[in-house]
């Protein structure tokens, strides 16, 4: 085996074998006997109570022949082990009682031999005190002498420097070194001032009063130079108090010389907002430039003034004040050029460098701030940043607005598209290929302008965003985020957008004409649907993803949710109602066109339905296409199996008969309109104008109430021959058998086709009606 096999074998062994040894005697690790129950078992050949007779009785009871004897050979070798290492232990402990032995014999004469040297020591210690007494006792009396003479060859170093003072002077005046002079000077003024009585004296006082006084001149004119560094300038003020300039002039003229050079870096910055400068900076260069050479010079004066000034208790409260007129004066001025750059700022895109330059401008105020506690300049530039956000918000505002506008544009040339055929709102196609490049439908026209405005919206929130970054200093100042977002994003940028899309949607109600004026009806029906998607879903969205975006704080004061959607399902109310009111006009022109440009007394007998009929039908099926583009179809009652031939049975069996029949005699028409009355007693009251429903079913109605309404009343201004009620009788069966299906209730169109039927009855000449079968036979062939 190797050595290191050998030394850790020999040192597991000794531990092996102080383990036993602990163990034997009861010891722990720390050679202590630990604190344990000891054992009562006479059987622990271990324990303190331990039997031989009982542990031998024991083991020749459990233990076979065999299992005895490898028990004895165990104990055997243990017992020769423990005599072993208990040897050996005394060996070692014997070797270091030797050695103990000799070290304490050692010690003990070391402790001898320094005894000795300490009574030698103290010896000699009593000696030197005994020396140095008697030397004390020979110089006692020349003490006085010497002191005295110290203080003579004081005094004479002190009158050579006075009589040296005056060329001291000059010289440091012909180096420039003012302070060194000033210095000197305040050392022996007290000195020549107390004794100026003495004419040698009283002459070195007026040469030195002399050289100071140039001194001071040549201070003054240093002072006055426009070159100076503010380092000199602060050395030269500090000399100048010294030599008891008064400090209110000093203060004035410090700050009249500092006013100079900041003057000039405001011009510098004028400079480059004036129109047409030579080299246009961007706003972060601007400020970068305001910063660097304004803000930073303005501190330097703050800082070198106070040391001068306000840091003395002499003049403290007279130079803060000064400082602080100086101080604000100055910075207003700054103010207005920084509010002039930035009101340049007219762009949307990007607000990167505006917010960044705003980040600077607000931090190096900051230091003005801790320079000059209670001055209102942090406060005025924190304004300026807070006002140029919020301007930024107005011309986001005003750009959406005006992409919104724009975007109608475009919707509105779209809608005037001749390609635009069923989504245009009736108008018709020129051709077979006036369909091939067909632009979008409506409903692609809503979905590309919904998604237009909202990708707008998001668009602009990710650029007002970057006034609320983490890493910009006035983001999270109480006074600018809870007011910027609630106040000036929320509500002045994106409620103020939705309510200007409410609003400018309900201006096309306002500027309608009779005929619909310039809106194209097709617009008023998609702005309907879109104001009605505001209220459904994205009034919602928008205002969730900007609180999330912004961490809107609800404490302020905020418009609900529920009253802009309440708005925008106004708009769109309006607006359907509109759209039902212009479709209805442009229909009931052209029958009013036809009612009064006819001669319905001298008529030629009806062949077949009138041509303005089967436009009314066509233009109504137009509008039925558009409006079930955007609107879902409604709910319609039940409608009777001979609906499209209701006309016959009303007209000829049920109601026609006696209405016409009494009118053949003369003194028929007070029973005539007597029971014409009486039947709209018990008829439904119908609403012509009322607001209509978001579906098709209702719009339809609507418009088909107008149109039939302004029928009724133009045929109650005309008088008819015996032709003219029959084509009158034409031309209703014909609306009869097409318009039931566009409404909510057949018969609210049977009951109008019947008043105006009837109405031309009452004021037809000779009233000889049309068979319903010859009726049916032109309708079904026109």
């Amino acid at each position: 085996m190797d050595a290191d096999g050998s030394v850790s074998d020999e040192s597991g062994r000794r531990r092996r074998v102080h383990g036993m040894l602990k163990l034997y005697y009861g010891l722990n690790e720390e050679g202590k006997t630990p604190e344990q129950p000891q054992s009562l078992d006479p059987c622990d050949i271990n324990g303190p109570h331990f039997d031989p007779e009982l542990y031998l009785n024991k083991l020749r009871r459990e233990c076979s022949l065999s299992e005895l004897m490898d028990h004895e050979t165990c104990m055997v070798k243990q017992i020769r082990s423990l005599d072993s290492d208990m040897q050996t232990l005394v060996y070692e402990n014997y070797n270091k009682f030797i050695s103990a032995t000799d070290t304490i014999r050692k010690m003990k004469n070391d402790f001898k031999k320094m005894e000795d040297e300490m009574d030698c020591l103290s010896a000699n210690m009593a000696a030197i005190t005994d020396f140095s007494a008697s030397i004390s006792g020979t110089l006692q009396d020349q003490h006085a002498q010497i002191t005295k003479l110290s203080g003579v060859h004081t005094l004479l170093r002190k009158l050579q420097f006075l009589f040296e003072l005056p060329a001291r002077l000059n010289k440091c005046l012909e180096l420039q070194a003012y302070a060194q002079a000033v210095s000197s000077h305040r050392r022996a003024r007290c000195v020549l001032q107390q004794y100026s009585h003495l004419p040698s004296f009283k002459g070195i006082q007026d040469d030195c009063n002399a050289i100071m006084e140039k001194l001071a001149q040549e201070l003054r004119q240093k002072f006055r130079d426009g070159g100076t560094s503010a380092k000199d300038l602060s050395e030269c003020v500090e000399l100048l108090l010294q030599l008891d300039e008064p400090a209110e002039e000093l203060c004035d003229k410090f700050l009249s010389h500092a006013g100079s050079r900041l003057e000039l870096d405001l011009q510098g910055l004028e400079a480059e907002i004036k129109p047409y400068p030579p080299t246009p900076a961007d706003i972060l260069e601007f400020i970068d430039r305001g910063c660097n050479e304004f803000v930073s010079s303005l501190c330097l004066v703050i800082t070198s003034y106070q040391e001068l000034f306000v840091n003395h208790a002499q003049t403290g409260e007279m130079a803060n004040g000064k400082l602080q007129a100086f101080v604000d004066d100055l910075a207003a001025r700054y103010f207005s050029l920084v509010e002039r750059r930035i009101q340049e700022e007219k762009g949307v895109g990007d607000n990167s460098l505006l917010v960044r330059a705003l980040d600077r401008f607000h931090r190096r105020l900051q230091a003005v701030a801790k320079l000059l506690p209670g001055s209102a300049v942090p406060t005025r530039g924190t304004e300026i940043v807070v006002r140029a956000a919020t301007e930024r918000v107005k011309q986001y505002l005003s750009a959406l607005q005006s992409f919104y506008m724009d975007s109608l544009t475009d919707v509105r040339q779209a809608l005037a598209t001749p390609r635009l055929s069923v989504a245009g709102g009736g108008t018709h196609l020129g051709g077979p290929a006036a369909g091939r490049d067909a632009p979008s439908s409506l409903p692609e026209l809503l979905s590309s302008l919904s998604a237009s405005i909202l990708n707008q919206i998001k668009s602009v929130l990710a650029s007002v965003h970057l006034f609320t970054a983490k890493d910009i200093t006035f983001s999270n100042k109480p006074y600018f985020k809870g007011e910027f977002c609630s106040q000036g994003v929320r509500e002045n940028l994106v409620v103020n957008f939705i309510r200007f899309v409410c609003q400018s949607s309900r201006q096309f109600c306002e500027s309608a004409g009779d005929k619909g004026g310039s809106t194209p009806p097709a617009l008023l029906l998609l702005l309907s649907r879109l104001c009605l998607d505001f209220e459904t879903s994205t009034i919602s969205y928008i205002l969730t993803l900007t609180d999330e975006q912004f961490l809107v704080q609800h404490q302020n004061p905020i418009t609900p949710v529920t009253t802009l959607c309440g708005e925008a399902r106004e708009a769109a109310q309006k607006l359907l109602n509109h759209y039902v009111k212009v479709q209805g006009l442009i229909i009931s022109q052209m029958l009013r066109k036809s009612v009064e440009t006819r001669d319905w007394v001298n008529t030629i007998e009806p062949r077949n339905v009138r041509a303005v009929m089967k436009r009314v039908v066509e233009d109504t099926t137009s509008i039925d296409v558009q409006v079930g583009l955007l609107y879902e179809e409604g709910v319609r009652k039940a409608h009777s199996s001979d609906s499209s031939k209701r006309t016959f049975s009303v007209y000829s069996s049920s109601r026609q008969q006696p209405r016409y029949a009494a009118s053949y005699t003369p003194s028929a028409p007070m029973d005539t309109n007597l029971l014409s009355n009486i039947h709209k007693l018990f008829s439904e009251r119908i609403d012509i104008f009322s607001s209509v429903e978001f579906n098709k079913v209702s719009v339809m109605t609507g418009i088909i109430k107008i149109s039939l309404k302004t029928f009724l009343e133009c045929v109650r201004l005309r008088t008819f021959g015996r032709y003219g009620l029959q084509q009158i009788q034409v031309d209703c069966h014909y609306l009869q058998m097409y318009l039931w299906r566009f409404v909510s209730d057949e018969n609210l169109v049977h009951f109008l086709l019947d008043e105006i039927v009837g109405s031309s009855a009452h004021r037809c000449l000779d009233p000889s009606p049309m068979e319903q079968s010859v009726i049916e036979v032109i309708c079904e062939r026109g």
